[in-house]
């Protein structure tokens, strides 16, 4: 079975100069795990929820929210992303997927085309739910 079979099409991109103020909304918006960063349209990155949270002050949304603590928000997607994401292209399968997983310690891998754009992405999550349906 292909990738593209399991993945998930609803995908959101921030770019390498977005604040994080934007991708902590994003992550209170949205049921999402994963952002994929982008340079023209191409795949360079990823943010994951835990990445913003390890970035962020522990007091941000309280009212014990300093000047300094609030200024973590002001930080640039490029200084806390994850470069050069393992990505896997939506013609392989999901054996190779799985691969991917049990060889990295990684939580999705972005799908990209074959011009490097993302066009969805995978958890190990959409894997299980898979093969929990195959009963």
């Amino acid at each position: 079975m292909k990738v593209s079979k399991l993945m998930s099409e609803n995908i959101v991109t921030v770019e390498m100069e977005d604040r994080l103020c934007k991708v902590k909304d994003i992550f209170n918006k949205t049921n999402f795990h994963h952002l994929l960063v982008v340079d023209s349209g191409r795949l360079i990155g990823v943010i994951s929820d835990r990445d913003l949270l390890k970035s962020l002050s522990p007091k941000i949304d309280s009212i014990a929210a300093t000047t300094m603590d609030l200024a973590c928000l002001n930080k640039k997607v490029h200084q806390i992303m994850t470069r050069k994401p393992i990505s896997i292209n939506s013609d392989a399968t999901v054996k190779d997927a799985i691969d991917v997983f049990n060889t990295n310690r990684i939580s999705c891998i972005p799908i990209i085309s074959n011009e490097g754009n993302p066009v969805g992405i995978l958890s190990w999550r959409d894997i299980m739910k898979a093969l929990g349906k195959s009963k």
